[in-house]
C-alpha cells in the first residue's frame, strides 16, 4: 500500500516525499536527556530559533517526561508548562509547524484551538485518555499514533511480545480502524522505540522497519539518544549523538518519513545524505 505523500497541516500540505525532521523541546525538569530540558522563555525561544536556522520542519513541545520510571505529571502542571511554550513559539515564529506532545485530550484541544499548535503527538496511542480520539476527530489535525507497552513508570519492567513487529502492527490496525471510523484523515504511526521495549526489541524493530509500510501511513521514528544506543555502547545519553546519527540513517533508508531528534543540524544533514544515497534530487529544505 502506497503511503500518502502529504499531510494537511494548518490548511496547507506538508510534502513527505523528502523525510522531515522534528525537533524536540522539553519544557520539563526531568527528561532523560539533560540537553533537551528548557524552562525559561528565553531558553525556549533560543532553542526554537536555532532549530529553525538548522532546518527543522516540525517543533515538538512536551511538558511531561516519558522517560522510563517517570511518575505521571499532574495535568495542571503539564498544562502550565506546555501551553505557554506553544503560545510563545507561535508568536515568535508564526510560520513554524508546532506539534504538541501530550497524552491529555484537554491539553491537545487547547494547544490546537486556543494556542495554534498544528499536530498532536500522543505517545499513549489514545490509551491514557479515553477522550483523545474524539478530540482529534473534532479538531481535525494530524495525529501521531505511537505504540507503547505499559506506562512510563513500569514500561521497562520486563516487556514481553510474541513477535514485536507483528504485535505492534496488530495494535496499529485496530487503532487506525477506529480513528478512520471517526473521520480522522491524517495519521502518522510511530512504533515507539524505547517505550516498553528491550534493547533487542528495538534492534528487531529497526531491522524490520520496512514491514510498517503495510499500514500505508507516514512513519515517524524516535531514536534520538535513546537507551538502545547508550546501553549498547555503555555511554551516557550526552555521548550518544554519533549513535543517533547511525541509527537514524538506517531508519531513513528503511522508510522513515519523519525523524524526531534532539540534534536538528545533524539530522538535517543525515536526511540530505540519505536522499543522495537514494538518488532523490527533489529540493531539500
Amino acid at each position: 500500500m502506497d503511503k500518502p505523500r502529504y499531510i494537511n497541516v494548518g490548511g496547507w500540505l506538508l510534502d513527505l516525499s523528502v523525510p522531515k525532521v522534528m525537533g524536540i523541546i522539553n519544557v520539563t525538569p526531568d527528561s532523560f536527556y539533560s540537553g533537551s530540558r528548557l524552562n525559561r522563555d528565553d531558553e525556549i525561544v533560543a532553542a526554537a530559533e536555532q532549530m529553525i536556522k538548522d532546518g527543522v520542519d516540525i517543533i515538538d513541545i512536551g511538558g511531561s517526561s516519558s522517560r522510563p520510571g517517570a511518575s505521571e505529571t499532574p495535568v495542571g502542571e503539564e498544562e502550565k508548562r506546555v501551553l505557554p511554550a506553544v503560545k510563545l513559539i507561535r508568536k515568535e515564529f508564526p510560520n513554524a509547524i508546532i506539534s504538541v506532545d501530550t497524552c491529555r485530550a484537554s491539553i491537545a484541544e487547547k494547544a490546537v484551538v486556543e494556542y495554534g499548535a498544528h499536530i498532536v503527538n500522543d505517545i499513549s496511542g489514545g490509551e491514557a485518555d479515553a477522550e483523545m480520539f474524539e478530540v482529534i476527530s473534532k479538531i481535525k489535525v494530524p495525529y501521531i499514533l505511537m505504540h507503547t507497552q505499559g506506562c512510563s513508570k513500569t514500561m521497562q519492567n520486563n516487556p514481553v511480545y510474541n513477535d514485536v513487529v507483528s504485535d505492534i502492527l496488530k495494535y496499529f490496525s485496530k487503532k487506525i480502524f477506529k480513528l478512520r471510523s471517526m473521520g480522522v484523515n491524517d495519521i502518522i504511526i510511530d512504533p515507539g522505540f524505547g517505550f516498553g521495549k528491550s534493547v533487542d526489541h528495538n534492534f528487531e524493530l529497526l531491522r524490520k522497519l520496512e514491514d510498517f509500510a503495510i499500514a500505508g501511513l507516514p512513519l515517524l521514528v524516535g531514536l534520538s539518544r535513546k537507551s538502545v544506543i547508550w546501553k549498547t555502547l555503555n555511554i551516557a545519553p550526552e555521548e550518544a549523538l554519533a549513535g543517533t546519527v547511525a541509527l537514524n540513517t538506517v531508519a531513513l533508508i528503511k522508510g522513515a518519513d519523519i525523524i524526531r531528534v534532539h540534534d536538528v543540524k545533524e539530522a538535517v544533514q543525515t536526511v540530505r545524505l540519505v536522499c543522495g544515497i537514494k538518488n532523490e534530487n527533489r529540493k531539500i529544505n
